[in-house]
Formats: structure tokens, C-alpha cells, sequence
């Protein structure tokens, strides 16, 4: 059905719920806000940290945002390498793309480095052709730039392409690259929220986009 599918990462494909909690908890009382509880900071998973922290707090200033990432870092960024799991299903579709001759890239406000050390752990890195992280690109979703540059390095147009994603950034970020997309509700987005993006398919979970692509 497509030459290649790109997905984000948290709560598309991955789950690190736990230590992102962590790290928001710590860094924002060290900055003297109050902790958040775990569904105020899920609610803002997929966003770039910087922006998570001004959703949370209200606060714009980029020098305490940055400060924020720095803290959140500290406390968050090995537990999410040690700790992320793959979602039911995950292993198996990429596994199956890849057999397929369909090439396959991740497109996320995460770090990249630290997807890569995931994936590496989990033993599927070898079924991503690549992955393009926070630091790769200047605008973030729902900016194209990240799936413009994907699909650039994967020799695949727009209407040959699906985007797979959890929030109404990723939809927003596929509808304006020109690509196909497929809802991933393994977050806290509700099916009805990407009703005025059109997307090709909502899938609950994982088994049901890969029944729906037909790997």
C-alpha cells in the first residue's frame, strides 16, 4: 500500500511513561513548581520538553525552560533507555515491514540518540532505516520539516508515504507534509480528536494497523 511508513515514537510505538514522569516531576519542583500529577504530564507527552514545561506552568521564559530540560535530562534520560518498552505489537510490525521491502523511519520530539539506544536494546534497530529526533530539526510538529526530511532521505514522495502518530501534532505534522496517516490510539488522544485531519485509518493498537496494512 506504501513505499514507507514513518512513525513517532511515544506512545505510537513506545512507552516510557514511567521515567518521562520522573523526569517532569524532578525537574519542575527543583525550578520550585509543585509536581504535577502522571496524567497532567501524559497529557503533554509528544510535545518538545520546552513547550511541555510552558503547558504545565505557564511560564514562557526560555532561559527556565532550558533550565528545565537540563534537570529533566538528569533525572530522566538513562531511566528512559533502560526502561522503555515496546508496545504489544510493535516488534512484530516493524519486523514485518521490513520483510516486506517497505522502508521504515521514526519522526519524534524525543531525543535521537536515545531512540536509538532503545531500539538497539529492544533488538529491533535493524528494522529502522532511520530516526530523526528533536536536535535534527528547527521546527517541530506539527512542522513537515521532520517528515520533509524523512521522506527526502528515504527517496519516497508524499502520496507514496504513511505517517503513523498518537497526538493531533503528528496528524497535523502528516497532513502538512502532503502524506497519508494513520491514528495510533496507544495514547491519551481520542478517536474523535483527529476527525478534521481525515486520516486514513484509526487503529486501536498496533495488531490492527499492521491487519490494516496488510503485513
Amino acid at each position: 500500500m506504501f513505499k514507507a511508513v514513518c512513525f513517532d515514537f511515544d506512545y505510537t510505538l513506545g512507552d516510557g511513561t514511567d521515567s518521562i514522569v520522573a523526569g517532569f516531576q524532578y525537574g519542575l519542583t527543583q525550578l520550585g513548581w509543585p509536581a504535577p500529577d502522571r496524567e497532567a504530564i501524559r497529557a503533554t507527552i509528544g510535545y518538545l520538553l520546552e513547550d511541555s514545561y510552558a503547558m504545565l506552568t505557564g511560564d514562557s521564559d526560555p532561559a527556565r525552560q532550558a533550565q528545565f530540560r537540563t534537570l529533566f535530562t538528569q533525572a530522566a534520560l538513562e531511566r528512559q533507555r533502560r526502561e522503555t518498552i515496546l508496545f504489544p505489537g510493535a516488534a512484530e510490525l516493524l519486523r514485518a515491514l521490513k520483510a516486506q521491502g517497505i522502508k521504515t523511519a521514526i519522526v519524534s520530539t524525543k531525543r535521537g540518540d536515545t531512540i536509538e539506544v532503545i531500539l538497539e536494546r529492544l533488538g529491533v534497530a535493524d528494522t529502522i532505516a532511520l530516526v530523526i529526533g528533536s536536535a535534527d530539526v528547527k521546527r517541530h510538529k506539527p512542522d513537515p520539516e521532520g517528515l520533509l526530511a524523512a521522506m527526502d532521505r528515504l527517496g519516497v514522495a508524499p502520496e507514496e508515504t504513511l505517517f503513523c502518530g498518537d497526538t493531533v501534532l503528528d496528524a497535523g505534522a502528516a497532513q502538512n507534509a502532503g502524506t497519508h496517516f494513520a491514528a495510533v490510539l496507544n495514547g491519551i488522544t481520542p478517536a474523535e480528536h483527529f476527525a478534521p485531519y481525515h486520516p486514513d485509518h484509526i487503529s486501536p493498537d498496533l495488531w490492527d494497523l499492521a491487519q490494516w496494512l496488510a503485513v
